[in-house]
């Protein structure tokens, strides 16, 4: 099979092609947090990927002409072999390596040797769900917090802050935290902090004391960046906020999921075309026994009948039909709606509160400096 092969073979089935693999490289982690969608961290957790196949899977990326590397677990860096392979995964021609974590294992020796990499697209994206040990520890346990800040402490430290992304997730307990969450990173010198609302599935499904943050909440954080001066310049230099950015003026789109743009790779070998999206029906198993080249082709047929449910949903979903924003969302994302409650032609769960931004209207100087 030539490198082309399984490209062409997705181009023919109406499919993008692959750019960043998401690589999940353990099912181990040091924590288990309330909020976790892979349940990693305990004894049923998949084990660690054998570091031989973790090296091939990266060649096989990088002959695939993809663009980037997500290394992701569990926690990564339970992995004996983490540093090595992203030392070769920035060898490779990608223009991105990201390594997502917790942040609290890194040694002194680690951020040394993540230093001499010298890798302008190296990326570590921490997880930091609050700006106090009150909001961060009530979902990842107690001490987390101190442990976190020890961790970017010692990246700083190592002259890495601005490889930092902080990544919070957006929760009905730390909402409010986010402009204190944008001026502790800002104090860092970390130039990124992302958030994504908290999917109600894995060990945040019914039944957990872990929510996402109601409607009312984020009006009353909107009118605060409205308000607010030092939000909104903090927002602009470094955020990343869902709500925020569907304020901006509306892009036209045929459909919300890229496939296999961003596909995902668990420790079991199973192969989902998108990060959320993780549907058994449309995933190709047994990966760590073929070539990624192969895998891709077998999942084709199977991504490409995935996206026809996802060209439909704006038209299935009966809350899109009045919609103002029917056209900017196109149906939301299927991979929430999956996650959230199990079916790919349930609406978004983010829907209510999007109709809400939508009817607002924009506002110009959203994600500017005032």
């Amino acid at each position: 099979m030539t490198t082309f092969a399984p490209l062409e073979t997705l181009k023919q089935h109406g499919l993008h092609v692959p750019k960043t693999l998401t690589l999940a490289i353990t099912g181990a982690c040091n924590l288990t947090c309330g909020h976790c969608l892979v349940d990693a961290g305990v004894s049923s957790s998949a084990p660690h990927v054998p570091k031989r196949t973790l090296l091939r899977l990266v060649e096989d990326f990088a002959a695939l002409g993809g663009q980037g590397i997500r290394l992701t677990g569990g926690e990564p860096l339970c992995h004996p072999d983490w540093l090595e392979v992203v030392q070769l995964a920035c060898s490779q021609g990608f223009a991105t390596v990201s390594l997502q974590t917790n942040g609290m294992l890194f040694t002194a020796e680690e951020v040394a040797a993540l230093c001499a990499l010298d890798f302008p697209g190296l990326s570590i994206q921490i997880s930091l769900d609050g700006a106090t040990a009150a909001t961060h520890d009530m979902v990842r346990g107690k001490e987390a917090f101190n442990g976190v800040m020890a961790g970017i402490n010692r990246l700083a430290e190592g002259g890495l802050a601005r490889r930092i992304t902080v990544f919070c997730t957006e929760m009905r307990h730390n909402l409010a935290d986010i402009p204190a969450l944008l001026e502790l990173a800002d104090g860092f010198g970390i130039d990124s902090v992302v958030t994504g609302t908290l999917v109600h599935g894995g060990r945040a499904a019914e039944g957990s004391s872990l929510a996402p943050p109601g409607t009312d909440q984020y009006l009353r954080l909107l009118d605060r960046f409205d308000t607010d001066a030092n939000f909104r310049a903090l927002y602009g230099k470094i955020g990343n906020m869902a709500a925020l950015e569907w304020r901006k003026p509306a892009v036209r789109r045929s459909e919300c999921c890229t496939f296999v743009e961003n596909p995902y790779l668990t420790p079991e070998g199973r192969l989902y075309p998108c990060v959320l999206c993780h549907t058994d029906d449309f995933a190709v198993s047994d990966v760590f026994e073929k070539n990624l080249a192969e895998a891709f082709v077998d999942g084709a047929a199977l991504w490409s009948s995935l996206k026809q449910i996802s060209q439909g949903r704006v038209d299935t979903i009966g809350k899109c039909g009045k919609c103002p924003g029917r056209l900017t969302c196109a149906g939301g994302c299927m991979g929430r709606a999956w996650g959230s409650c199990g079916e790919l032609t349930a609406a978004d769960d983010r829907c209510e509160l999007r109709q809400t931004i939508y009817r607002r209207g924009e506002i110009p100087h959203c994600g500017q400096n005032p």
